[in-house]
């Protein structure tokens, strides 16, 4: 809405400084900072309700988890849902701060709200039956899968961004190396968004740890959203440039913004959790995004962190059916590291440091062509 104000500047000689609306950089760094303070002065607040409302985590027994059961034990009862927090301040900050004439940002909003939705039927679960099963695999994958439908579907026929969307893109690699048909698109983008919504959803095991590493990946992805949005420095990077993508940098600042004001309450030991709600829709919204500006690929690299505790998982799966034995003392590979003697804090700095190490080199690809 603030983006309109560079409009008045026609009107007197005394709102010359409105000007500043009309510049993206400007808008993205007031959008960073009220995500921020809403985050931070809305939190107690979040977690006083929440922890009135009795919406306490249920943990895993110790049937289910050993010792991880008595690592974990005094996080019994702490507030979860907190990702109502993210999801609010990152919302009102683009509805305040980005062109709402701009179609990606709709898609933006409107995934991290659908999957912030079906992540909290899944808190709210937990919850009211008191485990920590939540709804079934089945009902989360029906709900990704719609939205990746419904996101491949408008990018292809919006008359705004028809024509941009199906090509395929690697890291390094100048030109997009084919065009997909809209049958394999929607295939490939359900699979990013599934993947990347699932892989933040099993990084948020520690305290800290999948908040800290979005902020990475947010800064990454407000770049690439910046340049690709640009046609100099697009044509200048040799990336594909997609007109009006630069307006979802202010969307991935937002959610750096919140991230971090979230991070406060959250770092151990955590006053709140972002649960399913948080990370489900934090996953899904990143991917979306990175289907815009054409670097699905790319999220390996930029959410390496993520991408080694999903794999962790399949990897541990794996092993099991095939060698009747575990790889990994536990998965996610967080708990394996927690199960050999690593402090809780230990394993979340370290994490966070190899996910800022990931984001440097997604953000050398832009050079690297």
């Amino acid at each position: 809405m603030l983006y309109y104000l560079h409009h008045l500047q026609d009107l007197s000689d005394f709102t010359g400084p409105l000007r500043l609306f009309e510049f993206m950089t400007f808008r993205a760094v007031g959008a960073a900072a009220t995500a921020l303070i809403l985050s931070l002065f809305l939190g107690p607040l979040a977690i006083r309700l929440l922890t009135r409302l009795k919406l306490g985590q249920p943990l895993r027994t110790k049937e289910e988890v050993n010792k991880l059961a008595d690592l974990h034990g005094g996080k019994r009862g702490t507030p979860t849902m907190g990702g109502l927090l993210v999801i609010g301040a990152v919302v009102f900050s683009s509805l305040l701060w980005a062109d709402l004439g701009n179609a990606y940002i709709w898609v933006a909003i409107v995934a991290i709200l659908w999957l912030g939705g079906l992540g909290f039927w899944d808190d709210y679960t937990k919850v009211a039956l008191k485990n920590s099963a939540g709804i079934s695999g089945k009902a989360k994958l029906a709900g990704q899968l719609i939205l990746a439908v419904a996101v491949t579907l408008y990018l292809y026929f919006h008359p705004d961004v028809q024509g941009q969307f199906g090509q395929f893109h690697v890291p390094f690699i100048k030109e997009s190396l084919f065009q997909m048909p809209i049958f394999v698109a929607i295939i490939f983008y359900a699979v990013v968004i599934m993947g990347t919504s699932n892989a933040v959803n099993l990084t948020d095991g520690l305290d800290g740890l999948a908040i800290g590493c979005t902020c990475s990946v947010a800064v990454v992805y407000a770049v690439f959203c910046y340049v690709t949005g640009s046609e100099m420095l697009a044509t200048y990077l040799q990336l594909p440039y997609v007109p009006g993508a630069d307006e979802v940098s202010i969307f991935m600042a937002s959610l750096f913004g919140a991230g971090l004001g979230f991070l406060w309450y959250n770092c151990h030991p955590a006053k709140v959790f972002m649960g399913d709600t948080g990370s489900l829709s934090i996953g899904g919204a990143i991917a979306v995004v990175a289907i815009i500006v054409h670097q699905e690929i790319l999220l390996v690299l930029a959410g390496g962190v993520f991408v080694m505790e999903a794999g962790s998982v399949m990897l541990q799966v794996f092993w099991f059916k095939t060698r009747k034995k575990r790889l990994f003392a536990m998965s996610p590979i967080h708990h394996h590291f927690e199960l050999k003697g690593w402090n809780e804090s230990t394993v979340t700095i370290r994490f966070w440091i190899l996910g800022i190490l990931f984001a440097l080199l997604a953000l050398s690809t832009l050079k690297i062509r």
